[in-house]
């Protein structure tokens, strides 16, 4: 097979699902399928305080699983908490990982499976398919509808000593089980809530413009777009209505097993940088970055941004191709807005100083490669001073 045939090539990525109200107590029972002796648990102090952990450990109980529970996780999983974690993994002897939580518990969940079936620092595992061993099982119930670390092939952690967040790539991170409930959002603030369901709608705008999309991936993208358009601000405003939490998970699901097989691109690139090097919270940045990216990259696949224009319901047709791009930025900084994220980086304490190293950085994350326009530093660095000012 010739090389561009091969460039051609597409695979779909997915572990085993269990979606709906209930998932959640299945915990126990997909342990248990899975051989586990000795269950760990990996979670955050906001998590166990609104009670999903205890009702994963209420699951094992049921069967007599032993477990244990480390909830030394914090925003922005850091290196040394994964290895933390990897020690107290082994001294428990545990053999199987549930993480329950947002991004941060199930990507920390990630790095200590990894380097419990390799060995070394989990900083040594940075790229794509860098790791050759696989780790125990993992079973991951998300809390949140947003980073879709349940389904993904993706590992974010931040290196303490570089101050940069380290992109995993690799199938040896995907779940085994994710057990999918969405009464576990009902608990997210209205702040998460805005924040999370930012990251869902990034991550189905960038895997459907990505230059490794698929039809399957572009396919779950748009949908997840759509669902987002119609329920978002429903959900944020209203938090106790199911409806609009499932909705949103479903959306947040989607989105999930897209951006994983297709990978993403500048506007994650930038907020990795800025989450990595100053430690600020991902979804935000990723909010106040989708609606310049869109412009920018607009003119390099115009069909596909027009296709998510119409699912966000902008009537696209009625503006120049010059004005289009600039119609879509204005309908997400329109729900940006109504979601009450109104911060500029210099209100996060970024300072302008900090914009060349920011945009190195970026500039140097894998995700940059599926942008589906060639990017510059330089480029990243206006990008910069746009959401600066």
């Amino acid at each position: 097979m010739d090389t561009k045939s091969l460039l051609n090539l597409r695979k779909f990525l997915a572990p085993e699902i269990v979606y709906g109200a209930g998932a959640i107590s299945l915990s126990g029972r997909h342990a248990n399928n899975l051989g586990a002796s000795k269950v760990f648990i990996v979670t955050d102090p906001g998590v166990r305080k609104a009670g999903w952990t205890f009702a994963v450990e209420e699951s094992l109980k049921k069967l007599d699983i032993p477990y244990v529970v480390f909830d030394g996780v914090t925003p922005n999983p850091k290196d040394h908490e994964v290895m933390e974690g990897v020690e107290f993994c082994k001294d428990e002897g545990c053999d199987l990982i549930i993480a329950v939580g947002g991004g941060s518990p199930m990507d920390c969940a990630k790095g200590i499976g990894v380097v419990m079936g390799n060995p070394g620092s989990i900083t040594e595992y940075e790229g794509v398919d860098m790791i050759p061993n696989p780790g125990p099982p993992l079973i991951f119930i998300p809390t949140t509808a947003g980073s879709s670390a349940d389904v993904s092939q993706f590992a974010i952690i931040a290196d303490t000593t570089r101050n940069v967040k380290i992109t995993i790539i690799s199938k040896m991170v995907i779940p085994d089980i994710a057990l999918i409930d969405p009464k576990t959002t009902t608990t997210m603030s209205s702040e998460l809530t805005a924040a999370t369901g930012m990251d869902a709608l990034c991550h189905g705008f960038e895997a459907f413009v990505s230059n490794a999309s698929s039809p399957l991936t572009d396919m779950a993208a748009l949908s997840s777009v759509q669902i987002i358009s119609d329920n978002f601000l429903k959900a944020y405003e209203n938090p106790d209505n199911i409806t609009y939490r499932d909705k949103m998970m479903t959306a947040s699901l989607m989105a999930g097993m897209a951006f994983s097989n297709a990978s993403l691109g500048l506007v994650h690139a930038m907020a990795h940088s800025l989450g990595g090097a100053l430690d600020l919270p991902h979804g935000e940045c990723n909010a106040l970055v989708l609606e310049k990216i869109v412009p920018f990259n607009y003119s390099a696949c115009p069909e596909k941004y027009n296709q998510l224009a119409k699912a966000m319901h902008v009537n696209i047709d009625k503006y120049k191709f010059s004005e289009r791009g600039a119609a879509i930025s204005d309908q997400i900084s329109s729900l940006r807005k109504n979601l009450d994220i109104n911060q500029r980086l210099v209100d996060l304490g970024v300072q302008s100083t900090d914009i060349p190293k920011l945009s190195e950085f970026a500039f140097q994350d894998p995700c940059l490669a599926t942008n589906p326009r060639e990017t510059s530093k330089q480029d990243i660095e206006r990008l910069y001073m746009q959401i600066y000012e």
